[in-house]
């Protein structure tokens, strides 16, 4: 069930291909189509990003979200958008992507959040693809944030080239084209930071990701695999292995912070289901938690009319003082943002 704490989370989203297949292998071609999906989808859905990453079989993607339908509607617009211009690319017809994307919640905590940022950012080296994250030839946000190359891209609207053939007009490639800009922003826990010491903390974070990749590779006694071997891959194959493991609900430093967050989850939980019960019993007045998508009806905002929870077993008071005890522990496990959560 998709969660985002009250006020909005930072999320680690990952997106795998079908059967892990080479079909993000980087070109020019796909990089143009990655950064023009994805800048048209954070302008329809403002989400902070601040790390994106594409690998020729999955893609990852650190954003802070409002809430669960902001994350939704903008991962919805990124794989609908993604899986129709590499079949386009590739000439194929099919699933692009292996499952739905997966999101992990990741926790205030200043660890934990640089932790993360660091995982993305090691992609592509930390596999023994290239030896500096700056040489993968694929989108990597890498660049944006140490030389201040910004991801762009173009996005390609079908829908003008289907009216302009259905009117048997001539046009080219470009015609109907905008350029789209994917912008990336600070950790929220580095949000205070200049730019340029933000940067010196990315470039720190490189050289001990990039120290650790060679020190492995020494040990194991290869070479990064390069550029060009890289770009030489069929997008119809795929690794003789792939490696996966169970994904965790959260991201948190500490087991406190985690604690924290699962009793959050638990409680949210258990007011849908007891909402859910309500309504297959015929009781159209149920009320479902904030956050969560009932079946069948709108996603419910805090802003809506009534309390913020489902009547049941557990009254609407009831939730309301155990959130708000659950915001006071969050705000004790993680301080830097106590007051942040005040407001």
């Amino acid at each position: 069930m998709r969660y985002v704490c009250p006020g909005g989370s930072v999320v680690e989203v990952t997106v795998r291909t079908l059967q892990s297949q080479y079909l993000l292998c980087p070109s020019p071609a796909l990089n143009e189509i990655v950064g023009g999906v994805l800048g048209r989808a954070q302008a329809r859905y403002p989400v902070r990003c601040h790390a994106a990453v594409f690998l020729s079989t999955h893609f990852h993607l650190l954003l802070s979200v409002d809430d669960a339908e902001q994350l939704a509607s903008f991962m919805q617009f990124v794989d609908t958008n993604l899986s129709k211009e590499v079949n386009r690319l590739r000439q194929r017809e099919g699933t692009v992507w292996g499952d739905r994307y997966r999101s992990i919640l990741v926790s205030e905590e200043e660890a934990a959040q640089v932790d993360r940022l660091k995982y993305l950012l090691s992609q592509s080296v930390k596999e023994g693809l290239v030896a500096r994250a700056q040489d993968w030839p694929g989108v990597h946000s890498i660049r944006e944030i140490l030389a201040g190359e910004p991801i762009r891209g173009r996005w390609f609207d079908r829908t003008q080239e289907f009216a302009a053939r259905n009117r048997g007009e001539d046009f080219g490639r470009l015609q109907y084209a905008t350029e789209e800009t994917l912008e990336i922003t600070p950790l929220p826990c580095w949000a205070h930071l200049s730019p340029e010491v933000y940067r010196q903390r990315i470039a720190e974070l490189m050289e001990e990701i990039e120290s650790e990749a060679a020190a492995e590779l020494a040990e194991a006694g290869r070479q990064p695999l390069g550029v060009e071997a890289v770009s030489r891959r069929s997008p119809e194959t795929r690794p003789a292995k792939s490696k996966k493991s169970p994904a965790p609900r959260f991201h948190a430093a500490t087991k406190a912070m985690r604690k924290l967050l699962w009793e959050a989850y638990a409680l949210f939980v258990a007011a849908f289901r007891e909402a859910a019960e309500l309504l297959r019993s015929g009781d159209r007045t149920a009320r479902f938690p904030v956050g969560s998508f009932p079946p069948g009806l709108p996603f419910v905002r805090q802003d809506v009319p009534g309390p913020p929870c489902f009547v049941g077993r557990a009254s609407p008071l009831v939730l309301a003082v155990r959130v708000d005890a659950l915001l006071e522990r969050r705000a004790e496990v993680c301080p830097a943002n106590a007051r942040e959560l005040a407001a």
